[in-house]
């Protein structure tokens, strides 16, 4: 695998144009949650595609958020900014046909020497498709774009070409990860972040925010996971929401993560999920920092 181009690229863009389903298409495995809910992902999750002529490692950004400024969202937009000075190539994620004032606030924070691609997701969904052309010249024309690769990252639809694209990018690294490597994230963090995407996904609105996991001991014997996690809310009537009646949701979300781990870990899973409360988490540094938040 000599003369193997490889480097880092950065997934950034609005929260739900869908930057985790472009990534975990990208890898092949689900390395970032994915839900219907904006902002699900907090954390720079670094997902590995190894080739034959080329290593990618995607860092998938939360969704750069202008509407809240909780201690939270300051922490995941510092996340946005220091991760596109650290890349070599940038893929700017829009949604086809929607182009607004969240994308540009985005598009400003682009440093004009890294290359960035002009990724324009869900193409499957655009209703008129001769509208499509028009629409990738008016937002391309507003920032000097390395290229523009329309794709829909859910049907896998152009992926080859983007990562074509952004190939010709890439320094001539050699390896930089071990070439069976999906991520450089432990298996502790993905346990948390499976948790927190069924939360998500199982209770929808029903769940502010407020809410994370924080895995409170992670023990390996052999081929079996023993995993302890707390569910960290903000009040009580959240905690309710969590637990649901008879303990139904809470069960479902512990039933639907471990299978998940399973998956990825090829390994059995024994996890045991309960509810805290701390009251505003998230909007105490301190607090979030013990969480992962950096």
């Amino acid at each position: 695998m000599n003369n193997i181009r490889s480097g880092y690229l950065a997934i950034v863009g609005r929260p739900n144009v869908g930057k985790s389903t472009l990534l975990n298409h990208l890898v092949g495995e689900k390395i970032s949650i994915v839900s219907r809910k904006a902002q699900t992902t907090r954390h720079r999750i670094t997902g590995i595609l190894t080739a034959a002529d080329a290593q990618y490692v995607f860092v998938d950004t939360p969704g750069f958020q202008t509407r809240f400024s909780n201690a939270l969202n300051r922490a995941m937009n510092r996340g946005v900014t220091q991760t596109l000075v650290d890349v070599d190539v940038i893929l700017f994620v829009i949604e086809a046909g929607h182009f607004d004032a969240r994308d540009r606030a985005v598009m400003k924070l682009l440093p004009s020497d890294i290359p960035a691609i002009l990724v324009v997701n869900k193409t499957d969904r655009l209703k008129d498709k001769a509208a499509l052309l028009p629409f990738l010249a008016e937002v391309s024309a507003e920032h000097d774009f390395a290229a523009v690769v329309p794709v829909s990252a859910a049907k896998g639809k152009q992926t080859d070409q983007l990562l074509a694209e952004a190939r010709k990018h890439l320094p001539n690294e050699g390896l930089l990860f071990p070439e069976d490597e999906l991520t450089d994230k432990s298996e502790r963090f993905l346990a948390a972040e499976y948790i927190r995407e069924k939360l998500f996904r199982l209770l929808g609105d029903e769940l502010p925010y407020a809410a994370t996991v924080e895995i409170e001991k992670f023990e390996q014997e052999g081929n079996l996971r023993r995993i302890f996690a707390a569910v960290v809310v903000d009040r009580d009537s959240h905690k309710a929401i969590v637990i649901g009646k008879g303990g139904e949701t809470l069960k479902r979300i512990a039933s639907e993560a471990r299978q998940d781990m399973e998956r990825l870990f090829d390994a059995k899973v024994y996890l045991e999920i309960w509810v805290k409360v701390k009251s505003g988490w998230a909007d105490d540094d301190r607090l979030l920092k013990s969480l992962g938040y950096e």
